[in-house]
């Protein structure tokens, strides 16, 4: 069990550090890793794809990735698999050891990608109208991370967080039950991030 919890925080989408991919054949805007250094137990990024290319391989890691614009993302698998991403939302879940080419379908995709340690986390990605509030819980086990896909929300005063907008992610997380609520209107990505437990 990890001791200490990443801190809640809103990420806006123009603090997003963009860099090359580890094999030099595309861009990830990273949103946030935690812990930082080197070694993360998850990772949040955005990945810009304008040509077919061959992701970085991952091992240890899950991964799911969401299309968040363009016509559509086909991934090839080495093995022979192919899945297509329609937008809107289009996900796919992948193993980061499996050696697999992202290809836009027409024109440049954007996509969304949560990765995480297997054997630590378990995760679970949700796709959610914000129609009005909505209630988060975060403690020890659970944190969660959101992503504003379109249009606003606001936090509670006392989840003592800003505003976000379309672009913009969160980190909801606590070292004891907490509460945050989010309201607004628009699309948003909420993604729970649970502790496994030993044994």
């Amino acid at each position: 069990m990890v001791a200490d919890p990443p801190r809640p925080q809103v990420l806006p989408a123009n603090e997003h550090c963009r860099e090359r991919w580890r094999n030099g054949l595309g861009w990830t805007r990273q949103i946030v890793a935690w812990p930082g250094g080197g070694r993360w137990d998850w990772r949040l990024s955005v990945a810009e794809i304008e040509k077919a290319a061959a992701y970085s391989p991952f091992p240890g890691i899950d991964r799911e990735q969401v299309l968040l614009e363009g016509q559509g993302l086909r991934l090839r698998f080495d093995d022979g698999r192919t899945v297509e991403l329609h937008s809107p939302g289009g996900r796919a879940r992948f193993a980061g050891e499996d050696a697999v080419a992202g290809e836009p379908v027409d024109g440049r995709v954007v996509a969304l990608n949560l990765m995480w340690r297997r054997d630590m986390i378990d995760a679970e990605v949700l796709h959610r109208p914000l129609v009005g509030p909505m209630l988060f819980f975060a403690d020890e086990a659970d944190t969660w991370l959101l992503f504003m896909r379109s249009g606003q929300g606001r936090f509670d005063a006392a989840s003592g967080l800003p505003a976000m907008a379309q672009g913009d992610a969160a980190v909801l997380a606590a070292p004891a039950r907490r509460r945050f609520l989010l309201d607004g209107g628009g699309e948003l990505l909420a993604m729970r991030l649970r502790l496994r437990t030993p044994g």
